[in-house]
This record gives C-alpha cells, sequence and structure tokens, in this order.
C-alpha cells in the first residue's frame, strides 16, 4: 500500500457548465496545502474530465488519489455531517433537487461521473447546509403548520462550508473568535451568519439559496404576495425561477451586470443604485442578527466580493459605527487577495477581518477524516 506521503485528496465542486477541483496531499497531521488546482468548464467538461482523471492516475510518480471529496449544496435534515456516498446516500440526495435546483442536480452529476470514473475510490459528500444544524428552534421553523414542517418546509441555511473554513481561521489569530462572530460571505452568492462558540445560531439564507441578502442574479428576500401576485397575471413555474435566480439581484436592479466589478466601474446611476441595495441589505441584516447575538466582538468578509471590494467594507463598517466598529482605512484599501488580515483600528470595538475562504480544503479534510476512520 502507498505511503501516506503518496497519497491525496480531491476535492470537486460540480456546476452546470463547470468543474473545480483541488488536490490535497496527505500528511501525518491530515492534509498539506492543495499542490494542484483548476478548472474545467464549458461543453467540453465530460472529456476535460476523463483526461484529467487519466493524469492524476497513471502521470509517474503522482500521489494516489484516495477519496474524492465533493461540496453538495442540500443536505436536507438527514445529513447534518459529511458521508461515505453510496447508492442509498443518493437516493436520498436526489429527493433534494427541488430545494436547490440550480445547485444540487449538478453536485449529484459530479459523483455519479466520478463514481463511474473512479469505481475503487472513496467518494464523500460534504454539505453546505450541515454547518447550520445547530440552529436552534426558532431559527429553523416557519410561522407555517406543522405538517409542513415535517414536509422539510424549514430554514436550512447555506454556504456552510464557507463558514466552516472562517470560523477555522478565526481560531488561528483571534482570541475573541469563541464570542459573537458575524461572518459575511459576498459574492455571486451571498448570506451572512451569526456563529457563538463557534456555532451556527442564526443565517439569512432559509429553505433556499434565495433568501437574505441580494445577490449577483437573485433578488434575496422577497414578499411573498409578489409571487401570488405574478401567478394571477400568468406567470408560468419556469418563468418565477428564471426571475428569481437568474434575472434579479445585482444584474435586475442595475439592467447592466451581476457583476460588482463591471457596476463599481460604471457611471450609470443605475450601478449605483444596485449597490446600494447590495450594501443597505447587508447592513440591516446585521444589525438583526447582531440582535440576536446580544452584540458584537467579530465580524468577517469573505467571498469574491467581500474580500476584493474595499469600498464595500468601508460602505458597510461606517454604517456600523453605532456598534463601535471603526476599521483602518488604510489597511481596508492595502488588504491583499488571498491574504487573512485585520483591517479594525485599534480603538475599535469590534474586530474586523478579511479571510479568503478554501471551501476546498475544508471538504478535503472532511473526507481524510472519513477516509482514515475506522468504518
Amino acid at each position: 500500500m502507498p505511503s501516506m506521503a503518496s497519497q491525496a485528496i480531491l476535492s470537486v465542486n460540480a456546476g452546470s457548465s463547470t468543474l473545480k477541483f483541488a488536490r490535497y496531499p496527505l500528511t501525518p497531521s491530515g492534509i498539506g496545502p492543495a499542490d494542484l488546482k483548476g478548472v474545467l468548464e464549458g461543453n467540453s467538461v465530460e472529456n476535460e474530465l476523463e483526461t484529467l482523471i487519466t493524469e492524476l492516475t497513471q502521470q509517474a510518480g503522482a500521489p494516489q488519489i484516495v477519496a474524492v471529496a465533493h461540496r453538495v449544496v442540500h443536505g436536507g435534515s438527514l445529513f447534518t455531517r459529511s458521508v461515505r456516498v453510496d447508492d442509498a446516500v443518493l437516493a436520498s440526495l436526489k429527493t433534494f433537487n427541488a430545494l436547490a435546483p440550480m445547485h444540487q442536480p449538478h453536485n449529484l452529476a459530479g459523483i455519479e461521473r466520478f463514481r463511474v470514473l473512479m469505481p475503487q475510490v472513496l467518494q464523500v459528500a460534504c454539505f453546505d447546509t450541515a454547518f447550520h444544524a445547530t440552529l436552534p428552534e426558532s431559527e429553523k421553523r416557519f410561522a407555517l403548520p406543522d405538517a409542513l414542517y415535517e414536509m422539510g418546509v424549514r430554514r436550512y441555511g447555506f454556504h456552510g462550508l464557507s463558514y466552516q473554513y472562517v470560523r477555522d481561521e478565526l481560531l488561528n489569530c483571534s482570541a475573541r473568535s469563541k464570542g459573537r462572530v458575524l461572518m459575511a460571505h459576498l459574492g455571486n452568492g451571498a448570506s451572512l451568519c451569526a456563529a457563538q462558540a463557534g456555532k451556527s445560531v442564526a443565517t439569512t439564507m432559509g429553505f433556499s439559496t434565495l433568501d437574505g441578502l441580494v445577490m449577483g442574479t437573485r433578488c434575496g428576500a422577497l414578499d411573498p404576495g409578489v409571487l401570488l401576485f405574478l401567478l394571477e397575471q400568468g406567470w408560468s413555474r419556469e418563468r418565477l425561477q428564471n426571475l428569481l435566480y437568474r434575472q434579479s439581484g445585482l444584474l435586475g436592479a442595475s439592467g447592466i451586470s451581476a457583476d460588482m466589478r463591471i457596476l463599481r466601474a460604471s457611471t450609470d446611476m443605475r450601478a449605483e443604485r444596485a449597490i446600494g441595495f447590495f450594501t443597505n441589505r447587508i447592513v440591516r441584516e446585521v444589525g438583526g442578527l447582531t440582535a440576536v447575538l446580544g452584540g458584537l466582538d467579530v465580524l468577517t468578509f469573505s467571498g469574491g466580493i467581500g474580500e476584493h471590494d474595499a469600498h464595500l467594507r468601508a460602505s458597510v463598517t461606517h454604517s456600523l459605527k453605532y456598534l463601535g466598529v471603526k476599521i483602518d482605512d488604510t489597511r481596508n484599501h492595502q488588504a491583499t487577495a488571498g491574504v487573512r488580515v485585520a483591517i479594525h483600528d485599534a480603538q475599535s470595538a469590534v474586530e474586523v477581518w478579511v479571510i479568503p475562504t478554501d471551501e476546498g480544503s475544508v471538504i478535503a479534510r472532511e473526507a481524510c477524516e472519513l477516509f482514515t476512520a475506522p468504518h
């Protein structure tokens, strides 16, 4: 059997037209830093995937892939921790496709393909919802009849793999990390998570990835009466789904783009308006989650926008002065992409961190634990 030094975990995030991957060598203490990363995209993903697996398994000197760790958006109420994938697990996960129609089917298609191409290798499913299994009942339930809760109509929360990474990073750099922490994952998908003693106690995404903050193409929190009205106007389910997932958010509000970088560079007033919506919703939800926590010790920014947009961080934190939040403008604007950095002023009552997330390493670590554990 190959030594641990010549073994590795492959992490995979399969989307509708892309497949992100990274290889993490096994070490005596777990996993090491990724030694290979890449993205397969476009219509040729299938052929490229077969080529990739051939290279990973047959290249001279390449470590043996002992497990493939898959990011899966929805684990429902059944899966609150990462699991080994077998036929029964896969069948159960498919029942959640309707809960995350833009993500779950593609995640599972990736698992199925790897099971065919690497049949002797352990396949592990790691869930975005699992981190939020600690939500109290008051945060899980809607004010709806119990029968609907039993059907699975409840708040699940998402971006859990990102929050797990940020939480663990904070433990290494902040003495206040076990206190009242608010994590902002801001990108094309965006949410906030309130954590106490390292555990999720509230989050902005709920039953689906549509709830909460304004996002790239998703509108966030929306009065359900709007949907009833559109149904009365003859809108079909497909048209509503397209509106909610693909035509709203920054794109819908601006009519220009879902990309914050393009909106920042635009002189069109609609771009400014969309950025205002995005910022206002963050500030509003921060206030609510801070109330749930009973105060705030640490605020973090991650995700494509959270990590790269200094203007957004400045706007949000300026609006939180009432909480004693104060950032160092120089540190904020000099924050380097890919680097964990504190941007709070020495006089700030709240620590503020920019923490680039790495979901791949989280799922690789989860798979490593399952691979090495007796079963």
